[in-house]
């Protein structure tokens, strides 16, 4: 991170943080170090909310190529002169642009792999780019988010957990979760609410394929946490010889459901 850090190197501008950019500006040199570590030495990588750079100075490091995206306008002057010597060389592309709506495929075509997604989310954003990373699981090789707590806290939990749900369902049917390391919410400007965490994810062997019955089943199920399955599938299709080669309890609730549970009986219901 510049000597600075995030506050002065905004006020030297006469820039502030924009909340409705959700900015939160990770200020700790040593912990960007530690998610960059997360990132395969050689990768090409496109990180999502460049910032200020506080991440993509550990992450050139490390990578092949990299992509820098970011939306505030007035952030991409500081990146492009911070690293002027990257861009020069070809290794470093910064990108204005809104991350939900990049076409992270084309930005790494040509690439050499492994190919990884990486960034520090914004809060308000964090599902639609988590939704982005779950279509592209078959793409890339690792993601790496930082992310508030407890959303990573639902990407990693089990079935029956206090935080299990649809999110965990969807993540989980395309990625392995490891819950990296905690990050407090001192370490940020201006400081959060609530606390971070990085989160890994690496696409599964034999992914689940997330049709639309398999969509309706898991957001069916947690819709209403309290009924049972037979009430909460209703309308899903001839519910009870399905759930029995599929060696599913109709009278159980949907957070006892592991993601293998509803590829089964998607599997059935399609017969």
């Amino acid at each position: 991170m510049n000597e600075r850090g995030p506050k002065a190197e905004l006020v030297s501008r006469g820039l502030r943080a924009k909340r409705q950019f959700g900015q939160n500006f990770l200020a700790d040199e040593n912990l960007c170090r530690r998610i960059a570590e997360l990132v395969p030495e050689g990768a090409s990588v496109v990180e999502l909310g460049a910032g200020l750079g506080a991440l993509t100075a550990p992450l050139l490091e490390r990578t092949q190529h990299l992509v820098a995206v970011e939306r505030d306008r007035d952030l991409i002057p500081i990146l492009r002169e911070r690293f002027a010597t990257d861009l020069g060389a070809g290794r470093l592309r910064v990108e204005e642009a809104d991350a939900k709506a990049i076409d992270v495929k084309a930005l790494l075509e040509g690439f050499p792999q492994p190919h990884v997604l990486a960034g520090n989310l914004p809060y308000q954003i964090s599902g639609p780019l988590l939704k982005m990373a779950i279509s592209l699981a078959a793409e890339l090789e690792r993601v790496v988010f930082l992310l508030q707590l407890e959303v990573a806290e639902r990407l990693a939990a089990v079935a029956g957990s206090e935080h299990y749900g649809a999110l965990s369902v969807f993540t989980q049917a395309a990625y392995g979760v490891s819950r990296a390391f905690v990050i407090r919410r001192g370490a940020f400007y201006p400081q959060p609410s609530v606390d971070s965490a990085v989160v890994v994810l690496t696409p599964r062997a034999g992914r689940v394929e997330e049709t639309p019955r398999f969509r309706a089943l898991v957001r069916q199920a947690f819709q209403s946490r309290r009924k049972k399955l037979r009430n909460a599938w209703d309308g899903l299709g001839d519910l009870a010889p399905a759930a029995a080669r599929a060696g599913i309890d109709l009278d159980a609730r949907g957070e006892t459901l592991g993601v293998a549970a509803f590829a089964r009986m998607e599997q059935e219901l399609s017969r």
